[in-house]
């Protein structure tokens, strides 16, 4: 298996296939490398052991908190959160423990978010 299979089989575990081809479909056509990019940074991931799977998507998740305009990304990987065994209430005490470093706005997005995905399952 190489790095790109090891990267799709890793990002299908974490997100979802649905999701995962969906990645696909969109980069497909303007930035497949971009897709390739995405798949070689979850092998990585794979790869360094030092964190496992849950820690990497609670760093993600509140990554995508801080930076305010990423919906789409955290809606991906609340979800993945949830796939890796990261509860509902693990992920909104995440986002409510960003609370006073990031502000009221950015955690009350995420909370939005994070209640969309959470009403989907």
């Amino acid at each position: 298996m190489d790095n790109y299979e090891n990267g799709l089989k890793i990002r299908e575990l974490v997100i979802g296939k649905e999701a995962s081809q969906l990645v696909s479909d969109s980069l497909a056509d303007i930035a497949p490398l971009l897709n390739q990019k995405t798949l070689l940074v979850f092998d990585e991931a794979d790869q360094r052991k030092t964190l496992n799977m849950k820690q990497r998507e609670m760093i993600t998740i509140t990554a995508l908190l801080t930076q305010g305009d990423t919906a789409s990304q955290l809606n991906i990987h609340i979800q993945g959160a949830l796939n890796v065994g990261i509860t509902r209430d693990e992920i909104v005490e995440v986002f409510i423990h960003c609370l006073s470093y990031v502000g009221f706005p950015r955690v009350l997005n995420a909370i939005s978010v994070a209640k969309q995905v959470f009403s989907n399952q």
